[in-house]
């Protein structure tokens, strides 16, 4: 994604700010997320990330600012709301249905019914269910077993990718993505990796949370380190190392290094 500056995002936070009693989860904290582009959000636990995660997939509310598209601002109230506008979420559990097939769960709750009479009766078309699940599979380069074979069936790699098949089907602006590789090997890890890049190489725009640092930075356009609540750190990859921003995310700063130099 070469010209992100030239477009207009197509998910923006103005100044989030979120808090829980006295805790303060997130302050004054602003992005911007543009097709095309994967953006790698870091910050050790507690920094905020899942709090902002669920401001932008409609989970959570914010306090304080707002969300914006190219449409406007906009109130996410929920994860249906948010994928009115395109975004769609891999949470780190997947919310995949194990006893299901995997056509069965690329179109949960968004069943395609029967052209013919069996429509009366609220019967699915599994045949045509089948065959965008293939296609679906197939624009990612996904290799599975059959669409028809039960998720339980399937290696954590594969279902990794089910996930992220299954949000890239039903986002037309975006994804984002919950630790996507973890409790992977690194094979699987890769596979997950270049899945990300396939799917924002389709033009939407892929945000990953991650502790798996060197390996996200190396797929990511841009990184935005997050530390109380508030951005520590944003720049584009080719202008930061993996050394600025772990400093960024312990709150290290560059002026002790030159001290103890």
């Amino acid at each position: 994604m070469s010209s992100a500056a030239q477009q207009a995002p197509v998910l923006a936070a103005r100044n989030i700010g979120k808090s829980y009693g006295h805790v303060r989860a997130l302050h004054n904290v602003s992005l911007e997320l543009y097709s095309g582009e994967i953006v790698a959000l870091f910050g050790d636990n507690g920094a905020g990330k899942s709090t902002l995660t669920k401001c932008l997939c409609g989970v959570e509310q914010p306090d304080e600012g707002y969300l914006e598209t190219p449409q406007g601002q906009v109130t996410l109230r929920s994860i249906r709301d948010a994928e009115s506008i395109g975004f769609t979420t891999v949470h780190q559990d997947l919310a995949l249905a194990p006893d299901l097939s995997v056509l069965e769960n690329m179109f949960l709750g968004r069943e395609i019914l029967a052209s013919d009479w069996r429509r009366h009766l609220a019967i699915v078309s599994r045949r045509e269910m089948a065959k965008q699940t293939q296609a679906a599979l197939e624009d990612l380069s996904i290799n599975l077993p059959s669409v028809r074979v039960a998720v339980s069936d399937l290696s954590g790699g594969q279902k990794q990718a089910l996930a992220v098949a299954r949000a890239a089907m039903w986002s037309s602006a975006g994804i984002l993505m919950d630790e996507p590789t973890a409790a992977l090997g690194t094979r699987q890890s890769d596979i997950v990796c270049d899945l990300i890049c396939s799917t924002a190489e389709r033009g939407l725009a892929v945000m990953v949370i991650s502790h798996d640092i060197l390996r996200i930075l190396n797929i990511a356009h841009r990184v935005i380190v997050l530390r109380h609540g508030q951005i520590a750190l944003e720049k584009r990859i080719s202008e930061t190392s993996q050394r600025e921003v772990i400093d960024a995310m312990v709150g290290y700063d560059e002026r002790v290094r030159e001290l103890e130099t």
